[in-house]
């Protein structure tokens, strides 16, 4: 690779100040997809950053000559056509210096990844389902549940969808295992494996330390991996665990709901001593679909083989003769809990995209509409509309 901040360093503290390491900007993760990019949208007159913190009202963003407080301009503001035009933790966006302690982000260069998810009730009278960029340019989403109440393979599954459909490797992490006892971790590792198969599974126990070399180990340096989860599952405390410090904020579970507490409430990267970038997110316990079909069919991808062979290429496997899905159920072979849930993602993911597609027309309409309007008051000699 031949880029222009290639020999830039960057001088880190870890753990708190105790350690100091030069850091390239190839380590937070830039490469030749990126620069080209910067290149062909013609905004290599400026600085690169990676956005590594979003908080109300403005980003921080680290290159390799340091880590500033950012902006976006008013005329981003404006020409964004929803949130997933703004910047999101672990985009890379060109950046200019408007005073000392302020910079600019001039734009957002394509992202590798995605990870989003859509939030807001929509059975809720007057509150609309919008979608939430979670982290970009990710290269592992590791979905953290805690053994117990937590534990719930629909609740995986979903993770499982946005990240595939994002471009981005889920992996799954069974945290507070020294609460219950090795029979019971055993069966959960086991319903686990006959789900989901081949995915990787790293057991975790903060308190024992249990899994911790084998997590450190499967973090690779230069590569992203964020942490999704509800709240209370110990996302936190295991990345303060990577870190050797407390530099997230953590919380218990609630004695009286038994249900965690939303501690962290932004989204913040951290940068571990062997180079791996983690990115630690607030908890939530909603986990709204998006257009996500393609990651639900590729999660599915048993479902989704014996669909080719229904009688109906649209079949929606509920109720339709001839459906080689409903076959299978019958006889025992498809797991009814697998199917159901698969039926209830595929649904929303194609109530979104039928959402999106209306909003989309609806738009093009009152385009057209303003445009014939124009022309009708210029034609009538109102020349300033």
């Amino acid at each position: 690779m031949n880029f222009e901040s290639r020999d830039k360093t960057l001088f880190l503290c870890y753990n708190d100040g105790m350690d100091a390491e030069i850091m390239k900007i190839e380590d937070l993760g830039y490469d030749g997809f990126f620069e080209s990019n910067r290149t062909e949208l013609g905004l290599d007159g400026f600085e690169v950053a990676r956005v590594v913190a979003e908080h109300r009202g403005g980003y921080r963003v680290r290159n390799a000559n340091g880590e500033y407080p950012a902006k976006i301009t008013g005329k981003q503001i404006w020409k964004a056509a929803s949130r997933e035009d703004y910047p999101a933790v672990g985009d890379w966006v060109a950046i200019s210096e408007a005073d000392k302690e302020q910079w600019v982000i001039r734009g957002v260069l394509p992202r590798r990844t995605i990870i989003k998810r859509k939030y807001g009730d929509r059975n809720r009278v007057g509150e609309k389902s919008e979608v939430q960029v979670i982290a970009a340019n990710v290269d592992v989403a590791f979905i953290v549940e805690s053994v117990g109440r937590d534990f719930n393979l629909n609740r995986f599954e979903r993770y499982f969808a946005i990240a595939k459909d994002g471009g981005v490797k889920p992996a799954m992490i069974l945290n507070k295992i020294d609460l219950i006892p090795q029979e019971e971790l055993d069966s959960s590792l086991s319903r686990i494996k006959e789900r989901f198969g081949d995915i990787d599974v790293i057991a975790t126990s903060t308190k024992t330390l249990e899994g911790l070399e084998e997590l450190k180990k499967y973090i690779v340096k230069g590569k992203t991996y964020c942490f999704l989860g509800s709240s209370g599952v110990g996302k936190s405390t295991l990345i303060n665990r990577l870190l050797g410090s407390e530099a997230a904020k953590t919380g218990d579970i609630g004695s009286l709901s038994g249900r965690g507490r939303h501690v962290t409430t932004s989204r913040e990267m951290y940068f571990l001593a062997d180079g791996g970038i983690v990115i630690d997110n607030p908890g939530v316990r909603e986990v709204g679909m998006t257009d996500a079909l393609e990651g639900i069919d590729e999660l599915f991808d048993e479902i989704a083989a014996l669909a080719e062979k229904c009688k109906y290429t649209d079949c929606t496997h509920i109720q339709e003769p001839g459906c080689n899905v409903l076959s299978e159920l019958e006889s025992g072979k498809l797991d009814k809990e697998k199917y159901s849930n698969y039926i209830s993602l595929k649904k929303e993911a194609e109530h979104h995209e039928m959402s999106r597609k209306e909003k989309k027309e609806k738009d093009r309409q009152f385009g057209k509409f303003i445009k014939k309007a124009k022309k009708e008051l210029n034609s009538s000699g109102h020349k300033d509309f």
